[in-house]
């Protein structure tokens, strides 16, 4: 096995068959055919099944096809931080974030293309998470900023943590520093529809400490949930960077919630099909880069 037979049969699969493998790599299907059956003749198992209008992975396939991704990215990384030349990735590449996260992260990340990935076209798609979460699995986006507990992350990379807080009214009755779990029932709520990451998360916790909410308006906006709030027609259930503009400006106030903390990770989920590029190893580092960023300024939490 070498770093070459890991490069051709990562790309005949992706490429579907080996005669479009051949025209993308540039390489004679002859030559492709060889360094596959190579491949299965040194681990003593099949890999691919040939049919009539392409491949498909084995089990055995699929699992080398994990481990290879995972090699040939590494291989990448380390040709990035060694070398002495400055690389210019390019490309079309893009990115779904959730609107929280956008509002603190997404003009740092465009202004950080900009200025170190010029030749990279970044497109991206803002709405709520699950939706997200949705086009992410369908393959629609090379890179999604996701929420996930931390018992779910998987081989996801972990960007930061956020702790959920009670969002309140400027006016009106003051507050304490923090508030009981079990207290929320006393506050009407606006909070995202079910499918929504934030909702899954409070709800989660909730039901595990047998509390109960006055949930009062579902709505899958989080520019019309913070509006209620600051209109007093409601409270809510957010992390921080959803409304920090909103905390600055005095508009909304913020309460810790307690007995118990809910915390959510904010991580980078990235496409199989494209983990290996240059311009996708790039961008993971400035990503990570602003996230380290909005960590030194308070408004996300270190990894826990």
């Amino acid at each position: 096995m070498d770093i070459r037979q890991l490069r051709y049969f990562v790309g005949v699969v992706e490429a579907g068959s080996f005669t479009k493998a051949a025209s993308l790599l540039k390489v004679a299907q002859s030559a492709l055919s060889l360094h596959v059956r190579q491949l299965e003749e040194g681990f003593g198992t099949q890999l691919l099944v040939r049919e009539r209008n392409g491949v498909r992975t084995t089990d055995a396939g699929q699992k080398l096809l994990i481990r290879a991704r995972n090699i040939l990215n590494e291989i990448l990384l380390t040709e990035a931080e060694l070398t002495s030349k400055k690389a210019s990735p390019a490309g079309e590449l893009t990115i779904g974030i959730p609107s929280g996260a956008a509002r603190v992260m997404s003009g740092l990340l465009l202004e950080a293309v900009r200025n170190d990935l010029p030749r990279v076209s970044l497109k991206m798609t803002e709405g709520m998470t699950g939706p997200l979460e949705e086009w992410m699995s369908a393959g629609r986006f090379s890179l999604a900023i996701l929420y996930r507990t931390e018992e779910s992350i998987g081989q996801m990379k972990a960007l930061a943590s956020e702790e959920f807080c009670l969002v309140a009214p400027p006016s009106g009755p003051p507050f304490e520093a923090s508030i009981r779990l079990s207290d929320l029932r006393s506050f009407p709520l606006a909070v995202p529809m079910r499918a929504n990451n934030a909702r899954r998360s409070v709800a989660d916790v909730v039901a595990h400490h047998g509390c109960m909410l006055d949930v009062r308006f579902e709505v899958d906006s989080l520019s019309t949930i913070i509006n209620m709030v600051m209109e007093g027609k409601a409270h809510s259930i957010l992390t921080p960077a959803a409304i920090h503009k909103e905390v600055s400006q005095g508009l909304v106030r913020t309460i810790q919630i307690v007995d118990p903390v809910i915390t959510r990770s904010v991580v980078l989920a990235v496409n199989p099909r494209d983990d290996h590029k240059a311009a996708i190893v790039a961008l993971r580092k400035l990503i990570a880069d602003v996230a380290s960023m909005l960590i030194e300024r308070g408004i996300w939490l270190p990894v826990r």
